[in-house]
């Protein structure tokens, strides 16, 4: 085996474990993913580090190793699926490792994000239908959507300019805190409390929480509790953007 294949293969890995971090995969099974596709290629010893910053590889016995950095995160559970399906083929000999390459740069150059108005669907699906299941009513159920894709559509227009997650969830928390108010005092809404909760929905972050606990309890106690950090401070960004208007009121 060639040096050059050898910087394939680590390359191959690195890409398709970079590409399933900032997508929002669990650390167990980026390195599970990275490990199959070296071993697929022939490797019989390489050795991973990934976090939720960086994935480095190395090949035992040669003089291979390379980082990748993780600059952006968020939530492509699709994308994911197709770096495993990729990963899949490779295993199936229905792909080589140059056409696994290819492929896996054309995953992660694609722009698979729905579009803002099936976004902005979702969130409305998401408030409404929750509010009525945590509250068993459906008398607020319209300004909860309403409230609830406004506040999305902020969160997602700041977040896609300014690049600052945190900021961009405390003005949609304080969007959402004043529209509740709002809709209240001229009579439409009835409890503030409930338009809140569900408007909350779509910008709470779950699957980051999830991953914080799935990665620590797998024993990843780097990546884990670092996840759970960026995932409390979502949420304190919406707890205290809603502590404002509370406070105000």
């Amino acid at each position: 085996m060639t040096v050059t294949t050898d910087e394939m293969i680590i390359a191959t890995c690195l890409k398709a474990g970079k590409i399933m971090v900032e997508n929002g995969s669990e650390i167990s099974r980026v390195d599970d993913t990275m490990m199959r596709i070296a071993q697929n290629a022939g490797v019989v010893a390489a050795n991973t580090y990934v976090t939720i910053t960086g994935v480095m590889m190395s090949i035992q016995g040669r003089n291979a190793t390379q980082i990748a950095a993780v600059n952006q995160r968020t939530i492509d559970l699709e994308k994911v699926a197709q770096v495993n399906q990729l990963s899949r083929e490779f295993a199936a000999t229905t792909i080589d490792l140059p056409t696994l390459y290819q492929r896996l740069n054309q995953l992660d150059a694609a722009s698979r994000s729905f579009p803002l108005w099936l976004q902005l669907v979702g969130a409305a699906l998401v408030s409404g239908p929750l509010m009525i299941m945590f509250r068993q009513e459906i008398v607020n159920t319209w300004p909860t959507v309403i409230i609830g894709t406004l506040g999305y559509l902020v969160f997602y227009l700041l977040n896609r300019y300014l690049k600052i997650k945190f900021l961009s969830e405390l003005t949609a928390a304080l969007l959402i805190g004043f529209g509740a108010e709002w809709v209240c005092q001229i009579g439409w809404g009835t409890n503030v409390n409930d338009i809140i909760i569900g408007s909350l929905m779509p910008l709470v972050p779950g699957v980051p929480l999830t991953n914080a606990v799935r990665d620590t309890l797998a024993g990843n106690f780097v990546s884990g509790p670092a996840r759970g950090v960026e995932a409390m401070l979502s949420a304190a960004a919406l707890g205290f953007g809603i502590a404002v208007v509370i406070t105000l009121f």
